[in-house]
This record gives structure tokens, sequence and C-alpha cells, in this order.
């Protein structure tokens, strides 16, 4: 049977960084909203428990506590941040605000040896961590020891070997602190006894068996965008029920060159898998006419979409099911206790559910996975890594790379220049070390001489970022020459366009969604 850890959420940004990392150490693990119930809990079954950070205080009154079965279950335990502040207040311990505050990067000096790093650090060490806190521990509760102190916080690393619970005031999980993604494999191997059997094998068998059985005999739809995570979705849904699914691919114009002859070519021809396409780009700029806020064109899009879908759906008799690629950090972030700016960032996201009058049960069999897990499936399914390996092409397409209102010429222009850039960074061999690069049309024109003629068009801005983990990311540095080539491409190759720029804009942490 597979191992189950438990991740408590109290609000923090990062805590899907914690779910990734122990995935990434092979061990399967959910998200709950701290405030999740003792019977989902105790359901769950699981053999340890983390317990994220969080931006309330615990001296707040009516500020998050951890369930008492946390507890009970005598099961190993791992605060981080705010979890560890709230294990010492439940605990018997103290928490106060502090006037030495620590964010950013930090070293804490590890006093004493215990379990969590048992091989990973020594007495004497002084290891790199990324702290974000005002509040610190005080006083610890009966049975707890130090083992690691901070500048600000007198109290960085605590211990109980006997009851196997462990704090940290800095976060693990996060890129910055180095040996963080060790430390929680150390929890998980060396406190919880974890076996390490989370593989994509696994779960590839494991999801095909819970198709079948949620399907039965029925029919399943499934809405097509072509890019990863439906792509893979439908992929998998196929193996495991055939010519029971059709997919319905909705091209609304807006999307990348080629992208949806590529689509109905690797579906249609490679997979045979039925496939209905309909080109509503006329529809959908129309629309979009004269609309220039960019949450206003998200919710036309994504109506636009379900109408469409759906009026395709009647067309073949409907379904039972609707198929979706949603993945598990909308999952976490459709959860979310604090309310916080995910719920309008993925507002182009269906992870609440469907309308009414949709009468279909959803199949959601990437509803547990993370980007890179889905990549990982992909490839276990055998699709291509041309489309495996491709940048993340955010729902709204070229719509949101458009600043102002959107035209069919516009969104030519750009996808033109946006092929242009894409194709240079492959021929420079650059596309895998980068995460996400675009180009985006500006709202702007400016004069310009071209040959012996005097032009009038638009500016090109051209993006690339590198990132770990889609949390942050820094701008990619290309060779000055590099971009010269590009933007002399581009101007000559893409007629609407006379001016390029680079945008060296980095993504700050805490922001979700890079577009």
């Amino acid at each position: 049977m597979t191992d189950h850890v438990l991740i408590l959420d109290f609000g923090s940004q990062v805590t899907k960084l914690i779910a990734r990392r122990v995935r990434e150490a092979g061990v399967y693990c959910e998200v709950f909203p701290f405030n999740c119930g003792e019977e989902r809990i105790r359901a769950f079954d699981p053999k340890g428990i983390i317990l994220s950070g969080g931006p309330a205080s615990v001296t707040g009154q009516d500020s998050p506590r951890a369930p008492q079965i946390v507890f009970d279950l005598n099961v190993p335990i791992f605060g981080i941040c705010y979890g560890m502040q709230t294990i010492c207040e439940q605990l018997g311990g103290k928490v106060e605000g502090s006037d030495h505050q620590e964010f950013g990067r930090a070293a804490v000096d590890v006093t004493s040896a215990c379990q969590l790093f048992e091989g990973l650090w020594s007495e004497g060490d002084s290891p790199q961590v990324w702290m974000s806190h005002g509040d610190r521990v005080t006083a610890l509760p009966d049975g707890f020891k130090v083992v690691g102190v901070s500048e600000g916080a007198p109290n960085a690393m605590i211990a109980n070997d006997e009851r196997k619970i462990y704090a940290v005031q800095f976060h693990p999980e996060v890129h910055h602190t180095p040996d963080g993604a060790k430390l929680l494999r150390n929890f998980l191997y060396n406190v919880v006894g974890c076996s390490g059997d989370w593989t994509m094998a696994a779960y590839k068998e494991q999801a095909i068996r819970a198709i079948r059985e949620q399907v039965g005999d029925k029919r399943v739809i499934c809405g097509l965008s072509g890019g990863v995570d439906s792509s893979v979705a439908a992929v998998l849904i196929h193996e495991a029920i055939g010519d029971q699914l059709t997919c319905i691919f909705v091209d609304h114009g807006l999307m990348r060159m080629n992208e949806g002859e590529e689509v109905v070519n690797l579906f249609r021809e490679h997979y045979n898998i039925p496939l209905v396409h309909r080109d509503a780009s006329e529809l959908f700029l129309g629309k979009l006419d004269g609309v220039d806020d960019p949450e206003r064109k998200r919710k036309i899009i994504g109506a636009m979409f379900i109408d469409v879908f759906e009026e395709e759906a009647n067309k073949i008799g409907g379904a039972d099911f609707l198929a979706q690629g949603t993945l598990y950090p909308d999952v976490i972030e459709s959860v979310s206790f604090t309310g916080g700016p995910s719920v309008t960032i993925k507002s182009h996201h269906n992870v609440g559910g469907l309308p009414e009058r949709m009468d279909m049960e959803l199949v959601e069999p990437l509803r547990e996975l993370f980007k890179d897990e889905v990549r990982e499936l992909g490839r276990e399914l055998g699709l291509p890594d041309t489309l495996i390996g491709r940048h993340p092409f955010p729902g709204p397409g070229l719509a949101i790379r458009i600043p102002g209102a959107v035209t069919r010429e516009q969104a030519d222009i750009l996808r033109k220049a946006d092929a242009v850039y894409l194709d240079a960074i492959r021929k420079e061999g650059l596309y895998d070390e980068i995460w996400q690069a675009f180009a985006v049309l500006l709202p702007v024109k400016t004069v310009g001489v071209m040959g012996d003629g005097r032009t009038y068009e638009y500016v090109c801005a051209l993006r690339a970022v590198t990132s770990v983990d889609g949390m942050t990311a820094d701008s990619y540095a290309f060779e000055h020459d590099f971009l010269s080539r590009v933007a002399t491409r581009i101007i000559n190759e893409v007629r609407g366009v006379n001016r390029v720029v680079y945008d060296y804009t980095s993504k700050p942490p805490g922001t979700i969604e890079w577009e």
C-alpha cells in the first residue's frame, strides 16, 4: 500500500511547493486546509503530517490551529514556520512578536544533533535557509529541545525525538534553502519511514483503473485545448476506455502559429482519437471587439468556450462525463482558506465544477498531479517531446498578450512574431533552458524608417524567464547578439512591427501565473 503524507495548509503562498518536494522524493501526499475536519484526516490515514507556513500570527485572536487529531494520531509531525509556532502554542510553549524580523536569506547555527538532519548537518554547521517571520518561539513545550538558532530566532529548529515532532522557523520547501529538499527527504525517510513507492508508472495504471471504474460503459467528452494538460488527460482516458471518448477542440483564433493543425493531426492521425474540430475564431474575436480589460477578456473567452463546447457536444448526442485537465495546484488554490489572489488569477479555469445546465459528471485524471508530473505521465504514455516540453500557454492565449482591445490583424501579427522568436530560440538550442518565452504586441505604434520609407507600426516586446517551480522566475540572460538577431528577423519577417524590445522583469515570490 502506498504511503500517505498529509500537508495541512495554513495559507502559505508556497504550500504547494512542500507537496512538490514530497512528491519529488517519491512519496504520495495531499494538501488539506487546516480546518478540513478530523474525520477527513483520519480517513486519509497519513503516515506523517506536515504543517505549512501561513500569513497569520499565532498571537492573534482566532488565528488558525491544527486539529487535535494531528497530535492524537501519534504519527511523525514536521512544522514549518507558522506550523512550528502553532505546534509550540498548542503543546504548551510560547510565541511572541519580535523586534527582529527575518525575511530572506539567513543562516542557522546547528547546536545539537537530532534525527531530522542526521547525515545532513552536524553540530557547528551553519546552513543557508530562507526565513519569513515576524513572530518567534520564546519558550518550548515539555519534551522539546533546541537544535538550531538564527540571529532573529533563538529557537530556529526544535526537536522531540521521542514523539517524532520536529519544527523549523524557515522554509525548506523553497529553492532558496539549498538543503531544504534533503531536509524534507530526511523527515520522510529517516523519521516517517516512507518506502518511496510513488512512481508515474504506478500512477498511470492506478489512474486507468479509476477511469474505467468511474465511467463504466458510458461516454466521455474532453475539451481539448492543444496544451500539455488536456492532451495528456485525453490520451490517458483514451487508453482506459478507447472510443467511448470524443475530444472537442474549440479553436478560438488566439493560438500560436500552426497549433490548431498540429492538434488535429496528432489526435486524429497519430492516436486515432475521435475528434470534433470547431473553428470559432470569428465568434470569439467578435465578442472581444473593443474589450480592453484583461480580466473581462478571460471571462469572455471562458464563457464562450463553454457555450461553443456545449453546442458541439449536443451535436454528437452529448455524454455522461466531461473530462478536464485540472491539475493539483488548481485544486489547492481553489480551496485556499485565505481567499487569496489565486481565486481571480485562475478565473479561466473551471476547477469548481460546471454550469448547472451541463448535466455531466467530471473526470479529472490529473487532479492529483503537478505540472512536472503531468509531463512525466505524458512521456509514460508515449506523447512526443515536442508537445510534452512545450512552454506553458494559458487558456486565453494571445488575447492577454495583446494589451488593450484585440483585433484579428493584431493577433496575426503577434502570432508571426511569436513564431519567429520561438524558432530562433530553438535554433540556438535554448528552448529547454527556458521555462516560458513569448512575444507581446504592445498597444503603441512608433515612427520608423525602413529602407527609403517611413513606417508607423507596432512595438513588439519579448519575454523569457527561467524558473525552478513556476512560483518565482528571473528573466533569461540572452546574449546581446542573439537579441539583435531576433529583432532583425522579426522586423524583416513580420509586417506590422518596426520596434522590438526585451522585457527584463523578474517574477516576484507569491505571484502564481506568469503571463
